[in-house]
């Protein structure tokens, strides 16, 4: 009896057709081949658009970046567009004002904190440095005269100065490095607004510009990629969250100054991974060691190195594994490969990137499974007609 198979074939009943080992590995390290080729030509695909990211850096990070921005403002906007019937215009203007309204309101509610707070810190320090002065110089176990301090910091004084040059180059760079990062600011909130303004229009656009049959996967997969950049702000909004009232806690209980502008920039530093954390932890660090001794000041790192341990190794991962459906190791290794090839901007940006990245290969691997559907019902058929009887 013959029976036909999914792919067209027929298989009669009887033992299968003997071929020889050297037949059976050629063909096996014939398909390897195959399979290591086309990954190759994947990889270095991928390293030519790596390539091309890096020389298009500077348009391609306040685009990310402004995305990443539309995301926290749509509902607002959208709020203002259907319940006070704003314009869309004025819609995604009010947004972007009123993000920096915000912005700004904290930075008037901190400063005055600051401001009465810094000359104490500044005291402080003063009174640190003199009282570390007299213990080198009193210090038996040293064994160090005033004479020899003042030769140390002349010493220094005598390299800064001819160090100038350096230090004015280094200066200059610094001051370059302030110029981009306020270009890119702006054109991030430029960006944002007309992403507000005509953002809702691109998915039809595409739609319309690529056909009916690759236009409807686009879209789809476009509008998976936005709920998922979405939900990687919220995560880290709330990671946030968490470390500021963690450390904000921590040091009004500790009684250290300037705490609730401390907490703020904690807040504010869990959108740059790694060095916004390690900054202002140092920060804190610091101002607990000069106003309250060391004692609080080892006290707060402690507080610092666990709080800043359980968001990168347990908080971190699993709220955003939770929100963007990624496991934990996934969001560590992104990081660890995000900041190594673009710095901090990389580490912020490769967890919604590889996340994006997942959205598309789940959306493939449904199309596949649809795909193959008709392969499998007919499959099971003909072995259903295998094991029925002879007419």
């Amino acid at each position: 009896m013959a029976v036909r198979r999914a792919g067209g074939s027929s298989h009669h009943d009887g033992p299968p057709e003997s071929r020889s080992r050297e037949v059976v590995i050629g063909e096996a390290v014939t398909w390897l081949s195959r399979w290591a080729l086309r990954w190759i030509v994947i990889a270095v695909g991928a390293a030519l658009l790596g390539w091309v990211l890096q020389q298009l850096w500077s348009i391609v990070l306040p685009v990310l970046l402004a995305l990443i921005l539309t995301t926290v403002l749509q509902p607002p906007a959208r709020w203002l567009e259907t319940r006070l019937r704003f314009p869309q215009l004025a819609a995604a203007a009010s947004a972007v004002a009123g993000s920096l309204l915000a912005l700004a309101g904290v930075i008037v509610f901190i400063a005055p904190s600051v401001a009465a707070q810094v000359g104490e810190i500044a005291d402080s320090a003063s009174e640190g440095l003199t009282r570390l002065q007299a213990w080198v110089e009193g210090s038996d176990t040293l064994d160090v005269t005033h004479a020899q301090v003042e030769s140390a910091v002349d010493a220094f004084q005598e390299r800064l100065r001819s160090s100038a040059s350096s230090i004015a180059s280094g200066v200059l760079v610094g001051v370059g490095t302030i110029t981009s990062a306020l270009v890119n600011v702006l054109v991030t909130l430029v960006l944002a607004f007309f992403f507000l303004k005509d953002g809702r229009s691109f998915l039809p656009w595409l739609r319309r510009t690529t056909g009916p049959h690759v236009g409807t996967h686009l879209t789809e997969v476009g509008s998976r990629a936005w709920d998922t950049l979405g939900g990687f702000v919220r995560t880290q909004a709330l990671v946030g969250l968490i470390d500021a009232a963690l450390i904000g806690a921590a040091l009004l209980l500790l009684g250290v100054p300037l705490a609730v502008p401390l907490a703020v920039l904690t807040f504010i530093a869990a959108f740059a991974p790694i060095v916004g954390a390690v900054t202002v932890g140092a920060l804190a660090v610091l101002v607990a060691l000069v106003t309250n001794g060391w004692v609080v000041g080892l006290a707060v790192l402690v507080v610092v190195l666990v709080v800043q341990q359980l968001e990168g190794n347990v908080l971190l991962p699993w709220l955003q594994g939770k929100s963007l459906d990624l496991h934990a190791a996934v969001v560590l290794l992104a990081i660890v490969l995000g900041s190594t090839l673009f710095g901090v901007a990389g580490a912020f940006l490769s967890v919604p990137v590889v996340a994006v990245g997942a959205v598309v290969a789940r959306y493939l691997d449904e199309r596949i499974d649809h795909a193959t559907a008709d392969d499998r019902v007919e499959d099971d058929d003909a072995h259903a007609g295998e094991d029925a009887p002879d007419a």
